[in-house]
């Protein structure tokens, strides 16, 4: 493997290397990304290995598959954005576009590789049904969190310590296994349930029978109903099959009494990108388990029926030969007879009992009662300047939040809700400051604060790519050049800012987003619920959950009370902001009606 020369209109991918004890090594993230790319056959991206060791490339040798155009790269030299984020990252020509993470970059390889290439179905595929594979950020979904985070980094843990991990297994792989017995649901799944049925009754019929060794065993020379829906679902040659009609007891049985499909691949019946994220996993685990603890691999059975599938299918077969990854064959991985003792979990499987949660019963009075005879209630400071308005007919439409899909009058209230968040930036943002608009959508705040603070550098942050690539287009419009763009999870985002701003009402985003903030700088958010307290947890539940109730369609008592559990949360917020250094003021926008949810945090550090 030799360097190559970068195109400029090449996207660049950010790949990062480990060196430890002076051999050098890749993580498990970037083999998974190096996996995809050669399953995807995918060649339109400049790979840059981030290491700040020189002369790496010889030294992985075989691990890059070939034909993709490598470089190395310090990580001084890498380019602003990337620098601000967790690796992998992708960044478009013009470096104002990245994409970070390993989710998002996977999804993005996959993307990319449809538009180059359209005739690859089987590569669209892999972002399964609607293409939502992997798509719900780890934060909301704990499927994407066990695939993206949780196994990559057991596993990993287990490589750098081998002897003191023997004799567990980790909870996100048992995890995995008990996902893999599960029942599966696919969409439209009632045919192939009903197809199930049919088998199993023939199978029935010919076990009553005569009795000969072939039909004793009837499936084995016949996979099974998902088996064969896999397997056509993964040929690229694959036409529907004509119709036919089931027999007429068949189709008289309810569909709650047909029979639950079981595990093909991870996901289900189908092979999706979350097959090619575990496949390096699990490999790399399996093989340390077979050096170790071979006895450990009869507790993991349909985790090895997954692998050895994986492996009938010729892309996997070609990718895997390609990173030289020498796939264990059923023999090598046969599990060994079941132990008497059962291996221990790590993690927190081997956690102590966890306290039940007692079912909520009444309203939130009684709590607000106790917190106000013991001097806590909410307080709100005066807003600063609340007749300060942006010059809304001043500004080029494509600034304007009236330009998006929205009614008149929401638009108004956008404007209003603007208002508040740049009139507090614009208070305390100098030039050369950076500004980061976490959560930003369309980029409503972010491009408003990129135009009216030409000084500063703004960057928007958000994870659905629809909503940054239109909130890019209309900064291009604009023909901004202080802005910049990052498709991530929050917690991928490890940049430096002086100012922090969110506008996002979702549960607990606003609490990560000020955990973000606490390092160093002012941040500023409209606030939503939270899950965290200083007070007693059932009482912070109770105000937690009548938060939310601030709608304009409820009777104005109840809005009164939601406003007042609202209040009392974000003065949980500002307490704990208070012990990171910060002084914090809890305001509300005005006018209170451009939205439900009108408070807004101030946070300035002290010290």
């Amino acid at each position: 493997m030799k360097q190559t020369e970068p195109q400029k209109d090449r996207e660049s991918l950010y790949l990062e290397v480990s060196a430890v004890n002076g051999a050098v090594s890749l993580p498990l993230h970037s083999s998974i990304v190096l996996f995809l790319l050669s399953y995807t056959e995918c060649s339109s991206f400049h790979v840059y290995l981030v290491t700040d060791r020189a002369d790496i490339l010889q030294s992985l040798s075989g691990l890059v598959p070939g034909g993709l155009a490598v470089s190395d790269v310090r990580r001084d030299e890498l380019p602003g954005l990337v620098r601000m984020c967790r690796l992998p990252a992708a960044l478009e020509p013009g470096a104002c576009f990245c994409r970070a993470g390993l989710a998002v970059v996977l999804r993005h390889i996959i993307q990319r590789t449809c538009q180059l290439m359209p005739g690859r179905r089987d590569v669209a595929s892999l972002l399964g049904f609607k293409n939502t594979c992997l798509k719900a950020c780890a934060e909301v979904s704990q499927w994407t969190r066990l695939c993206e985070l949780d196994i990559p980094s057991a596993v990993e843990e287990h490589l750098r310590n081998p002897e003191d991990q023997m004799y567990r297994l980790p909870a996100a792989i048992l995890n995995l296994e008990k996902r893999l017995g599960e029942p599966v649901k696919v969409h439209n799944d009632d045919k192939i349930r009903r197809q199930k049925l049919q088998q199993q009754k023939k199978s029935d019929s010919h076990l009553k029978g005569p009795s000969t060794e072939m039909e004793s065993r009837p499936n084995e020379s016949h996979p099974g109903v998902e088996l064969s829906a896999a397997l056509a679902k993964l040929s690229a040659d694959a036409v529907p099959s004509p119709a036919t009609r089931e027999r007429s007891d068949i189709r008289k049985v309810k569909t709650t009494d047909l029979p639950e499909l079981d595990h093909v691949f991870a996901e289900g019946l189908y092979f999706t990108l979350t097959d090619v994220v575990l496949l390096p996993c699990i490999h790399q685990y399996l093989i340390l388990l077979q050096k170790h603890t071979p006895s450990t691999l009869s507790h993991l059975p349909l985790l090895l029926r997954w692998y050895q599938r994986v492996q009938e299918l010729p892309s996997i077969l070609r990718a895997a030969k390609d990173c030289e990854m020498a796939l264990l064959s059923l023999s090598t991985a046969d599990p060994c007879p079941p132990q008497p003792e059962n291996p221990q979990p790590s993690g927190a499987e081997q956690e102590g009992p966890q306290l039940k949660q007692e079912p909520f019963i009444g309203g939130p009075r009684p709590t607000l009662t106790k917190l106000q005879e013991n001097g806590i209630d909410a307080v709100y400071a005066a807003h600063p300047c609340p007749t300060w308005t942006v010059d809304w007919e001043s500004l080029p439409a494509a600034v304007n939040p009236t330009e998006g899909k929205m009614s008149d009058a929401r638009a108004v209230r956008k404007q209003q809700q603007l208002n508040n968040l740049v009139a507090m930036v614009t208070e305390l943002a100098h030039p050369g400051h950076t500004v980061v608009d976490f959560c930003s959508g369309g980029g409503h705040v972010g491009i408003v604060l990129a135009y009216t603070l030409p000084k500063c550098q703004v960057i928007l942050i958000e994870n659905k790519e629809e909503s940054l690539v239109r909130a890019r287009d209309r900064s291009s419009q604009l023909g901004l050049t202080n802005i910049g763009f990052v498709q991530a999870n929050l917690d991928y985002f490890t940049g430096n800012f002086n100012i922090g701003v969110s506008a996002s009402h979702a549960y607990c985003l606003s609490d990560i987003f000020v955990c973000v903030c606490l390092c160093a700088c002012v941040f500023i958010d409209v606030s939503a619920c939270v899950r965290y307290a200083i007070w007693f947890p059932q009482e912070h539940m109770v105000l937690c959950r009548f938060a939310d109730q601030t709608a304009v369609s409820l009777p104005p008592e109840r809005r009164l009370i939601g406003k007042r559990c609202m209040g009392l949360v974000d003065l949980d917020r500002s307490w704990a902001a208070e012990t990171h250094g910060y002084s914090v003021r809890v305001m509300t926008m005005v006018p209170e009606g451009c939205s439900p949810k009108n408070n807004m945090l101030v946070g300035i550090p002290t010290r």
